[in-house]
């Protein structure tokens, strides 16, 4: 993965972005919350370390909600990445998102108690009953 240019951006083409270093974590998550941003029935991420990412081209809009930020394009909609205030060094770019989006092999579930019935991956990853990242406790 060290590779791979670890660009990607909407659909559109208005936002672009790069990571200057290689993830740290790829992870699917069956959250209700991701699965209503993203309209689909699970989402998948790839978690880089913040100062690593830059943005170019148009600006991604921001929908905050708790400490938890999501951005997407302002002209196309596509979803883009995921932030945690609490977890201030990371930032989750959507695997959808990415321009080699087969080079990041997901390495856990997490949220399974809220992954929907028949959606069956069977897969021996680690599922986590809740995120595969531990928040700090406020």
């Amino acid at each position: 993965m060290t590779d791979t240019p670890h660009t990607g951006g909407c659909r559109c083409g208005a936002v672009r972005f790069s990571a200057a270093a290689a993830p740290h974590h790829v992870s699917y998550c069956h959250c209700v919350d991701c699965r209503r941003a993203s309209g689909a029935p699970v989402s998948a991420f790839v978690g880089f370390a913040a100062d690593s990412v830059s943005f170019e081209g148009e600006a991604p809009r921001r929908h905050e909600n708790g400490p938890v930020a999501r951005s997407f394009c302002a002209s196309c909609g596509s979803p883009i990445a995921y932030a945690d205030s609490r977890l201030a060094a990371d930032i989750w770019i959507m695997l959808g998102a990415m321009d080699q989006p087969a080079a990041y092999k997901p390495t856990h579930h997490a949220w399974v108690r809220e992954q929907l019935p028949y959606v069956h991956m069977p897969d021996s990853l680690p599922r986590h009953v809740k995120s595969s990242v531990p928040r700090p406790t406020e």
